[in-house]
């Protein structure tokens, strides 16, 4: 843990009340670390995920000796230290090559942790596809395409899922420029699993979206593989406690919309209302008249002299 220091100065004070917590959290950073042997297809693939991830991200090109599932202090202080809440590890070992481990922190300590297994044959970097690259400060459009990642019961596809959307996710943003979507990241999950007990792979392309003629109003669009290419296979995953879970889930007070009473809203997002109005005499109301229902005249002043009779005669009576 780092010791607490008092701010000297405005400028260190600024930079404290920014690491404080908020209502609305800022956009998260990713931080990119290698390990003490790392080979160089992991190092490649660290440069394109950090490429990709600009300019909401930091890459370290020092070697570290760090085992995240062994000991995760060292992952601890750096994110701390450079208030960062996403880390991506690199590391290469005789019994699990090219790894890339995925780390989320929950108020400086590790929350979960999921680590994916390059697959080094078909792996491609972004420089070996010879076509545009996106440009820097842009969010993707995402695809999650196989049943795995739509499982009801938590599993290593929906961590996977769930990790992958915090890491290309960037800053929020309520409005879309239409004209800054121009790249697609898609994820799939072969629905076929591997041979024996090995879990099906997860493949990782990304294609640059292009527009073309077509004789139309609305243009042609077509999808061009951009790079990088990558397969991997899911291996070891640490869930958050019970406590951490609930802690991390929990909504300050004043985010949420008020409810508004007698306002809701359909599944198709149709906002209905409903309206509270006294009892209604629809003897009294103004109706459009028929003249199929219309009475006979004899019938109407038959009813009319019956009424003037009983007049006459309680006035007698009294």
């Amino acid at each position: 843990m780092l010791r607490q220091v008092k701010p000297r100065n405005a400028r260190s004070k600024r930079a404290l009340e920014k690491r404080e917590p908020k209502a609305i959290e800022n956009p998260k950073t990713c931080l990119f670390l290698r390990g003490t042997t790392c080979s160089q297809i992991v190092q490649d693939a660290l440069t394109d995920l950090h490429a990709m991830r600009q300019p909401l991200a930091k890459k370290f090109t020092k070697k570290n000796p760090i085992h995240p599932f062994d000991d995760a202090s060292s992952l601890e202080f750096f994110s701390e230290k450079n208030d960062t809440s996403l880390i991506v590890f690199g590391s290469s070992s005789k019994k699990r090559p090219h790894t890339l481990t995925f780390v989320r922190t929950f108020s400086y300590k590790v929350y979960d942790m999921l680590e994916l297994y390059l697959n080094a044959e078909s792996f491609r970097t972004l420089s070996q596809f010879r076509t545009k690259k996106f440009a820097v400060g842009l969010k993707p459009m995402l695809l999650f395409a196989g049943t795995a990642f739509e499982s009801p019961v938590a599993n290593e596809f929906t961590l996977a899922k769930s990790m992958l959307l915090d890491f290309f996710r960037g800053e929020t943003s309520d409005k879309i420029d239409v004209e800054g979507l121009q790249y697609i990241v898609s994820i799939t999950a072969e629905d076929i699993p591997g041979e024996g007990d090995a879990k099906p792979p997860i493949h990782l392309r990304t294609y640059l979206i292009r527009t073309r003629r077509s004789g139309q109003r609305l243009p042609r669009v077509e999808v061009e593989e951009m790079g990088p290419r990558m397969d991997f296979r899911v291996g070891r995953t640490k869930e958050p406690d019970e406590a951490t879970r609930k802690e991390a889930m929990k909504k300050p007070r004043g985010t949420e919309e008020r409810t508004k009473k007698n306002i809701s809203t359909s599944s198709m997002g149709d906002k209905m209302g409903r309206v509270h109005v006294n009892k209604q005499d629809f003897g009294k109301m103004q109706t459009r008249k028929m003249k199929g229902l219309k009475r006979p005249r004899a019938e109407q002043e038959g009813e009319l002299t019956e009424e003037l009779n009983g007049d006459d005669a309680k006035r007698v009576r009294q």
